[in-house]
Formats: structure tokens, C-alpha cells, sequence
């Protein structure tokens, strides 16, 4: 008899999440625990940089390895009589919160591995004498601690296609359904995590081009949209470059420094958005000009 293509699919669940548990046990009691213990001599590196690396992974290996996985192997043995495991799933989901700090701090652990590397050739050789090991399967510290940024996703591709598999009179429809929608929910929570972290990191990066200018910084500001700009002296018919930076609420209007150290551009000018207006100027002897006026003064600006 053929198994019915909803169990084949709650028993691939089973067994990625018995291998991702492996993977987290690898990260977290083989990776960090060697790497700790090698940080507390004080010969590699300072605990403090290992505990960034793996921010909580602790937390996430213990959730999988005690809870989630026996709760769904008992669900698959049981599945005979009980075939469900949608309400599993929705216990599940707001775990599942825990990854946001994990795939926020990817990006920084990577860096931070790259640089320690570098900088100490002992905490090098501790992470590739583990990874020559065969229960790493010859793929790098880096790869493994991708697995749990893809994990949320494939959890989400597997539900929706466990529900979309199942027969519509199913005990277990109403609770699949449910849980799809909580780990959309969670994985939208994290995408939004990492897009608000990028966000406040791209605007750091401009506040150091601007020289750090205490009235600009504001962690709420967002910046739409920058770059290079002539301006168009009247007086004599001239022009020179200059660079705009235009956010939710103001618009700099900047002098590239000649000497970069520190900053790179001086603010000149910084105009309210409020009450702003915008002109596009017919001018041969100057195409792409447009006159921007705001309750500080107007300029004569000529794009590209």
C-alpha cells in the first residue's frame, strides 16, 4: 500500500529536523564548547568574541534537540492512529522568535571569524583542526552556521506543502493551516529583523560620511535616496559639484571634502522637507536644472 503523500512529507520533516539537530549539535557543543574552553586559557581569543560568534545558539540546539524533535518523533510513531502534527507545529512557532537575534548576528559573526583568524593563528588552527573532523563533512565553520538561517523557510515550504497535500476532510487541516500561518508570520518577523538591522547600518555608515554632525544623527531618520550634484552659479554662469543626501524629513546639501580623513563631505546646507518645492527649469544652456526651494533658501541645482 502506498503511504499517503501528506505522511511522506510530515516524515521528510522528521528526518531534516533530526539532521538540522545534529548540525545544531555540532555548532553548539562541539564548535562553541572547544572554542570557549580554548578562550578561557586566554591563548586564541577573548570569551567575549566567541559568545558574539554564537550568539544564542545554545537556546536554539536545546529547543530542537529536547523539545521539537522527541515531539514530532512521537508524532510519527503514533501516526497510525493520530496522523497529525499541525498543533506540534503551532508549539512550535513562537520558539521560533529566538532565531531573529541568531540571523541578525550572522553577518557580524562571519566578519568576526574572518578577523580572529587572521589575528590569532592558535583560534585558526582550533576551527580548521574541527572542521578536518568527519562529522563536518569537509564544509567550513561558516557553512554550518548557515543551516539556521535557512531553517525557518524550509519549515515554511514543507507546511505549505503538507497542507496543500492534505485531503480536505483531514483531522489535522484546521491546525496545519494555522501553523503555516504563525511560521509565515515568525519568518516575516525575522526577514524584518535583518532588513531594519541593514537599514540602521547603512545609516551609520552615512552619518560617518557626514562627520558625525550630533543634530543629524537620528536612528529614525531615513535615507531615500543620494548623490552628486552641480551647482549653478548665476553670477557667473558657472558650475561646481556638490552632493545631495535626501531623507524622510531634510535634504543635505554637501561639499565634497578635498582631504577625506574622517568625513567626507561637509554639510552646507540642510533644508526642511516640509514645505519644500520642487521646479523643473527649461534652460538650454543648462539642461536637467530644477530649482529647489524650502524655507532656508532656493537653489539651482543640474543633474546628470
Amino acid at each position: 500500500m502506498q503511504e499517503p503523500e501528506e505522511k511522506k512529507i510530515a516524515l521528510e520533516l522528521l528526518e531534516t529536523e533530526q539532521a538540522y539537530v545534529n548540525r545544531l549539535h555540532l555548532l553548539d557543543q562541539v564548535f562553541y564548547t572547544e572554542l570557549m574552553k580554548e578562550a578561557k586559557t586566554g591563548k586564541t581569543v577573548p570569551e567575549e568574541v566567541v559568545k558574539m560568534i554564537f550568539s544564542n545558539i545554545s537556546s536554539i540546539y536545546q529547543f530542537h534537540a529536547e523539545f521539537f524533535l522527541p515531539e514530532l518523533r512521537k508524532r510519527m510513531e503514533d501516526w497510525n492512529c493520530n496522523p497529525r502534527i499541525g498543533d506540534v507545529i503551532q508549539k512550535l512557532a513562537p520558539f521560533l522568535k529566538m532565531y531573529g537575534e541568531y540571523v541578525k548576528n550572522f553577518d557580524k559573526a562571519v566578519e568576526l571569524i574572518t578577523a580572529w583568524s587572521e589575528k590569532s593563528p592558535p583560534f585558526q588552527e582550533l576551527i580548521a583542526d574541527i572542521q578536518r573532523r568527519k562529522v563536518c563533512a569537509n564544509l567550513t565553520l561558516q557553512h554550518h552556521m548557515l543551516e539556521p538561517v535557512q531553517r525557518i523557510p524550509r519549515y515554511e515550504l514543507l507546511l505549505k506543502d503538507y497542507v496543500r497535500k492534505l485531503p480536505p476532510q483531514s483531522p489535522d487541516r484546521g491546525d496545519a493551516e494555522k501553523a503555516l500561518e504563525m511560521i509565515f508570520m515568525v519568518a516575516k518577523h525575522s526577514n524584518a529583523a535583518i532588513a531594519e538591522m541593514e537599514r540602521l547600518q547603512n545609516l551609520w555608515v552615512v552619518y560617518q560620511r557626514l562627520g558625525l554632525e550630533d543634530d543629524i544623527v537620528d536612528p529614525s531618520n531615513e535615507l531615500i535616496k543620494e548623490g552628486p550634484i552641480q551647482k549653478i552659479s548665476t553670477r557667473n554662469n558657472s558650475t561646481s559639484e556638490k552632493y545631495l543626501f535626501l531623507f524622510n524629513n531634510m535634504l543635505l546639501y554637501c561639499v565634497p571634502k578635498v582631504i577625506q580623513v574622517g568625513a567626507e563631505f561637509q554639510v552646507h546646507l540642510r533644508m526642511d522637507v516640509e514645505g519644500m518645492k520642487v521646479r523643473e527649469l527649461k534652460d538650454t544652456e543648462f539642461p536637467h536644472t530644477f530649482l529647489v526651494s524650502g524655507k532656508q533658501r532656493t537653489l539651482e541645482l543640474q543633474a546628470r
